[in-house]
């Protein structure tokens, strides 16, 4: 039996390069407005300042060039591993519908874009771009084959995105919210890591060297722990007398019920759904989980930047 060609065969070059850019997976990058949403001023409320809005956006589309290179060079690393992988194999760089060269190229000239679009928004932030792409390169050659280090990596990842869009907007960021978006960051990639245990099974380590490390049951007991510290980290927060008296108001304790739904019904997708392999895919999939986000946003706004406020 004839095995049907890959649907990036048949489509052009610049398609399939903007595919490997991944522009589904950007929705990580979401976190750069992090600062927007919580990093108010004593002065002004930033949420609303076209100003900082205009620079959060700025710093966002750059985080997703800036993403978009370290996913090229990440496809030509591990082009003979994901073409042994039953989804991974249809990407364009693993498929052979995108050549390395090419995607080099352009990583080439999106890194030097980026990076220098970060430091004209802000030298500060400039320098965590620049860290950010040194620690997801450094992740794709060394870091994600070290057990435990590879899951660390990556949520430093998104404290480096979080802390970011604090900086290129001027405002401060509460250590709470680095601890918790680290915390929240570690939680979604054990979950991937225990979602590629279970679904690829046996072929697990050849896809992934540092799966060998892993069992389901260390990663539910990693999790369990996360998981704690991330509700608790939430908690503490939201009743942090800093909060309290930066916003002017005792009321985000009110929103726990959100984050508590939002990784119950994570957890629940992981082990009862075998979801978990694409966190992003499955928040913007699974409409109870998406609904819980955009209310949770909505309560914060409120609270925050209510009428009475």
């Amino acid at each position: 039996m004839t095995r049907s060609p890959a649907p990036s065969a048949r489509r052009s070059l610049p398609v399939n390069l903007l595919l490997s850019l991944r522009p589904s997976q950007w929705t990580k990058n979401l976190v750069v407005f992090a600062g927007l949403l919580f990093g108010q001023r004593a002065r002004a409320r930033a949420l609303l300042d076209p100003h900082d809005a205009a620079f959060a956006c700025a710093a966002f589309a750059i985080f997703c060039a800036l993403a978009g290179v370290v996913y090229l060079i990440n496809d030509v690393f591990d082009r003979d591993a994901d073409a042994r992988h039953p989804v991974k194999s249809r990407r364009p760089i693993a498929s052979g519908a995108v050549p390395p060269a090419v995607a080099l190229g352009t990583a080439a000239v999106l890194g030097a874009g980026g990076i220098g679009g970060a430091f004209w928004l802000d030298p500060r932030f400039g320098l965590i771009a620049l860290a950010y792409v040194a620690l997801q390169g450094l992740y794709s050659i060394v870091l994600k084959h070290i057990v435990i280090l590879d899951v660390i990596a990556i949520a430093v990842g998104f404290v480096l995105r979080a802390a970011g869009g604090a900086v290129v907007i001027g405002v401060s960021f509460s250590h709470w919210l680095l601890v918790l978006t680290f915390l929240l960051m570690l939680f979604l990639a054990l979950s991937k890591r225990r979602a590629e245990i279970v679904s690829l099974a046996d072929n697990a380590t050849a896809h992934r060297r540092t799966l060998a490390h892993y069992s389901p049951y260390l990663l539910d007991q990693m999790i369990s722990v996360v998981t704690a510290s991330t509700l608790l980290a939430y908690a503490f927060y939201t009743i942090s007398p800093d909060t309290i008296q930066k916003f002017g108001t005792d009321r985000l304790i009110y929103t726990l019920p959100f984050p508590l739904y939002g990784i119950f019904r994570y957890l629940y997708l992981v082990h009862q759904r075998a979801g978990g392999g694409s966190p992003s895919e499955l928040v913007i999939d699974d409409r109870p989980l998406l609904a819980c986000f955009v209310l949770w946003v909505g309560a914060v706004a409120v609270i925050l930047y209510g009428p009475w406020r």
